[in-house]
């Protein structure tokens, strides 16, 4: 049997030989939608009410569409919940939802459009892609029929899966998706037992696609990338802005470095819920990307891509941080919080210095030099070695330097917008445990900046100064082979407690 990597040339060449051409590049959209959310009414609305309001946010999507394909795009990437909008629970979705055949069956709806029964989203999501010969990747809800009578059936007599679905340049169904991972607000979806690894092959690379925070996983972003070895990552999102170590451009971009892979991220645009950030990625640096919580409306994307990413050598994530000795022996840490997590943080206290802080096998380095050391502002070299237990419980590994919101050294790690402090350098380094870290900075007014080198042996390093106010430099590792204890040293009863406060805020934040 061939190796999965010739096993995708193989196939992409057979398209290509069909379709008469490969392309070494490819123009890539994503679609930032301000989506209309349904009415809060407490009676679930019929399936023609759902439809004329998903065909209102389908309008907004087929003008975007329209203009990606008429600057040139040959895909693009549109948002989680970007049709339907919100639910809060199953009730109330279920006149949204169609059934949504496997590609197998090889289907275009826009041209066979009574095939599988009432599809009119699919019809016309269809139908946009093959009238302006373009893949087009939307978010929208499926059910599957199954027997009440069977213990793990929904009351309903449906499973409810949160989809992705692609369609060709020609309006072919070619891949769907469902949701792995769902946070607590998302009780009116149903998981599959096992993991899906769905791809889709272009004439301009190899896909794969996840939704959400499905990125954050091993199972399966990892095997899309490593075993499937997809060159580009699509991802619909509703993603709030989580500072500072998921805050969503500065996260994404991270990631494509750290997989080597292209990631096209088309996220909500909702300023209440405090979801803003898409962005068009690849191991080399971010080429487009969006976020502005002062706006209400939406915004395309464009960017021209390489199909087949030339990833940047392997890093040792550890090898600089194993070779040296501490660099300070002073007892100045402290403990506090960052999004529940117990950092360990010593705080910089001259103009320039060498830190070492430790937490679990976890040790972090930094050396920097400011280029003043300003009274009115407080930064900290942070380690977390531990279980993450905020949105998800995941093992994560994290070496910060981080502003502080005050000077005052409790709230280090709470969400900090703007600062005033240059760098003339900086490096940081860990001693990981894994090979999977991805480096992130974030700018004062939280911009994102690439304004630093990776080197092989694990440091990120700046070596000519920020051009702007710095905020956070963050090596954020992920343990995927570390799974969850049932005997968790974490308190259970704290980590629910914690969940319960943010799923208190994040409704309190929907209402407000």
């Amino acid at each position: 049997m061939l190796p999965s990597k010739w096993q995708n040339y193989v196939a992409i060449f057979a398209l290509c030989a069909f379709k008469t051409t490969c392309l070494d590049t490819f123009i890539a959209a994503v679609y930032e939608h301000a989506v209309i959310i349904p009415s809060e009414d407490l009676k679930p609305v019929n399936q023609e009410q759902a439809l004329n309001l998903m065909n209102r946010n389908m309008d907004i999507l087929e003008q975007a569409i329209i203009s990606a394909a008429n600057q040139g795009a040959h895909i693009i990437v549109t948002p989680e919940y970007g049709i339907s909008g919100f639910f809060s629970d199953r009730l109330s979705i279920y006149p949204f939802l169609e059934d949504i055949p496997h590609p197998q069956v090889n289907w275009t709806p826009c041209t066979d459009n009574n095939r599988f029964g009432r599809t009119p989203v699919q019809e016309r999501l269809s139908c946009m892609a093959r009238s302006n010969s373009i893949y087009v990747v939307a978010n929208m809800v499926d059910r599957k029929a199954c027997d009440p009578t069977v213990a793990k059936c929904p009351p309903n007599g449906y499973y409810q899966y949160n989809t992705n679905v692609v369609y060709d340049s020609e309006g072919k169904l070619v891949a769907r998706y469902y949701k792995k991972y769902m946070l607590m607000k998302e009780f009116q979806f149903d998981t599959l037992l096992d993991t899906e690894l769905v791809t889709f092959n272009t004439t301009f690379g190899k896909f794969g696609i996840l939704t959400g925070f499905d990125i954050l996983f091993h199972d399966p972003a990892v095997i899309l990338v490593e075993k499937l070895q997809v060159d580009t990552i699509v991802l619909p999102v509703a993603w709030m802005i989580n500072l500072p170590h998921l805050y969503p451009t500065a996260f994404h971009a991270a990631w494509a470095m750290g997989m080597r892979v292209n990631l096209l991220v088309a996220n909500i645009h909702n300023t209440v819920n405090q979801m803003t950030g898409s962005g068009i990625y690849t191991p080399e640096s971010p080429k487009a990307y969006y976020l502005d919580m002062n706006s209400e409306n939406g915004t395309l994307l464009l960017s021209q891509l390489d199909s087949h990413p030339k990833p940047p050598p392997p890093v040792n994530w550890s090898s600089y941080a194993n070779s040296i000795e501490p660099f300070s022996t002073e007892q100045n840490e402290f403990k506090t919080s960052v999004v529940f997590d117990k950092f360990t943080f010593k705080e910089l206290i001259n103009e320039t210095g060498n830190y070492t802080v430790c937490q679990n096998t976890l040790c972090c380095y930094l050396s920097y030099k400011m280029s003043e050391k300003r009274a009115d502002e407080v930064y900290v070299l942070g380690a977390f070695d531990g279980l993450h237990i905020a949105e998800e419980d995941y093992y994560v590994q994290i070496c910060t330097l981080l502003k502080c919101l005050t000077t005052m050294l409790e709230t280090c790690g709470q969400p900090a917008e703007n600062a005033s402090t240059l760098f003339d350098m900086f490096s940081l380094s860990g001693t990981f445990d894994s090979q999977y870290v991805f480096p992130e900075m974030l700018l004062s007014g939280n911009q994102i900046a690439w304004e630093f080198e990776v080197l092989n042996d694990g440091r990120i390093v700046n070596k000519n100064g920020t051009s702007g106010p710095l905020l956070m430099v963050t090596l954020f590792g992920r343990q995927y082979e570390k799974n969850k204890p049932k005997n968790a040293s974490v308190d259970l009863e704290y980590a629910l407690l914690m969940r319960i406060i943010t799923m208190v805020f994040v409704l309190y934040s929907a209402v407000w």
